[in-house]
């Protein structure tokens, strides 16, 4: 009986001590992460301590009998358990706004040799001799992989074209027979009709990257919760992986306006025809006219700067978001909802929506996000469906059901996201959130052109664009000051 009693007391004790580091854990972890506001931290900090001190004095001293002390026993193992889940969470967020505030000193380039799929190339040690194509634009690119290439013995006969129409039809003609590209222009490829099933009938042979800085960098507000601030939202079409340099696909400026608790978001355009800019290093074709989606090409920077110089703004700081990633969160997140208006409803080989909700897997909410020529709209309807994916995806992501794959949602986030706001910022915000719990006003935006063919900087050659009705463009621009001043966009008319 003495020895059963003994076991007891120094089972009470292990467990006492177990809670009590548990609890610290989770408490740790809560004040690492830095987002409670002092009056939400202060109490759970006591009633934490209460709480253990509660459970000891039963564990140790107050259970006597059998069953009273197996309720305690397992009250215990369950707070410590749901302690250490609750902390292990918590360190998981914090591990991700680590991650997305962690903006990379250097973005990746992939550039690729490549052959039809019909022809009898079919490694690396083939190439010898072979003939061929070269994007002058892509002149570090192609340098680099004919380099690497030459120093294991395999040298080909290189011939440099100004334009992507020009080399894809030496390719397709037989001139030469393989062309190197860098994989960001891959979607231009696939944009061009005459060439939209080049993924199918040609393949790569050889495959190196390599780096160019990263210029991107934000222009802090002094308060962040009090100040107002915009941010430029640049959803990129890349394939290579998230760090790799891509098309902008999606352009929203995000105008937030935290005393009066109003978010305006403008949109422009993939398509937007617009005069390039950049800064010193970035690579750009500076002064040049393109697509503003392709600004993302030379890095988000560039894009950051052609839009100010576009809407005469300035942008604070920069979230840009990976759109094949997004596939990952999708996966994880069970797939999202998306509403298509009468008369959208749409059929391709890749998805098919209905009217009214759709429930759309990974690869068909890609799919959806990219599509353009199923709409008579084009690019303005792409960038709806764009947008209905990432708002489908923040609904999914912020129901209570994600705290049953909470881990695997939070190390995919940290592969999807990308911001120049720093994480006292981001910890800012969300403890403003919680301290005064505005309710948001949004309001939208998108600034509208028309439809043309002209000569595209980075392609060498005349496209299709949207150029810009210069009185949208003003709109815009005096949308954003109005909710920078205080007033509503919705007063501009």
């Amino acid at each position: 009986m003495k020895e059963q009693s003994k076991f007891s007391k120094v089972l009470s004790i292990l467990l006492s001590v177990v809670l009590v580091i548990s609890s610290f854990y989770l408490l740790y972890q809560v004040i690492r992460l830095n987002v409670l506001p002092s009056k939400f931290l202060f109490p759970l900090t006591i009633g934490v301590v209460v709480l253990d001190a509660i459970f000891i004095l039963l564990l140790v001293y107050f259970s006597k009998n059998v069953v009273s002390k197996i309720i305690c026993i397992v009250l215990t193992l369950f707070i410590c358990v749901a302690s250490c889940f609750g902390g292990y969470y918590i360190s998981k967020t914090q591990n991700v706004l680590s991650s997305i505030t962690n903006v990379a000193k250097h973005a990746k380039n992939t550039v690729s040799v490549i052959v039809k799929e019909s022809s009898s190339i079919k490694n690396k040690s083939q190439l010898n001799g072979v003939s061929v194509g070269s994007l002058r634009l892509n002149e570090q690119g192609s340098k680099k992989a004919l380099k690497e290439l030459s120093d294991e013995g395999i040298v080909l006969n290189q011939t440099e074209y100004d334009s992507m129409t020009a080399l894809l039809e030496a390719f397709y003609n037989g001139e030469v027979d393989s062309i190197i590209i860098n994989e960001s222009s891959r979607s231009q490829i696939l944009d061009m009709e005459a060439y939209s099933n080049f993924d199918s009938n040609t393949r790569v042979v050889y495959q190196t990257s390599y780096k160019v800085k990263n210029n991107d960098s934000a222009t802090s507000v002094s308060d962040i919760t009090s100040k107002p601030f915009n941010v430029l939202i640049s959803g990129s079409d890349t394939r290579g992986g998230f760090d790799e340099n891509g098309r902008s696909d999606v352009i929203m400026i995000a105008t937030v306006n935290p005393k009066t608790h109003t978010i305006l978001l403008t949109s422009v355009p993939r398509d937007f025809y617009v005069t390039t800019a950049c800064d010193a290093g970035d690579g750009c074709m500076q002064g040049a006219l393109d697509k503003i989606t392709h600004t993302g090409i030379h890095g988000t920077n560039t894009t950051k700067r052609t839009v100010e110089q576009l809407l005469g703004i300035e942008i604070n700081y920069t979230f840009k978001v990976g759109f094949d990633t997004v596939t990952e969160l999708v996966d994880v997140l069970g797939g999202v909802d998306v509403y298509v208006e009468p008369g959208y409803a749409t059929t391709t080989s890749e998805f098919s929506v209905h009217e009214g909700v759709n429930h759309l897997n990974a690869q068909q909410a890609l799919a959806f996000a990219r599509e353009r020529y199923s709409y008579t709209e084009g690019d303005r309807q792409r960038t709806k469906n764009q947008q209905q994916v990432l708002m489908g995806i923040v609904k999914e992501a912020t129901k209570p059901s994600v705290i049953t794959n909470y881990a695997a949602i939070m190390d995919t986030m940290a592969n999807t996201f990308s911001t120049t706001m720093s994480n006292e910022e981001i910890t800012d915000l969300i403890k403003y959130q919680l301290n005064n719990n505005p309710t948001w006003k949004m309001e939208q935006y998108m600034v509208d052109g028309t439809g043309d063919t002209l000569m595209c900087a980075e392609l060498g050659d005349a496209a299709s664009v949207m150029v810009p009705d210069q009185s949208t463009v003003k709109m815009a621009k005096d949308k954003i000051n109005a909710v920078l001043a205080g007033k509503s966009s919705e007063d501009v008319k």
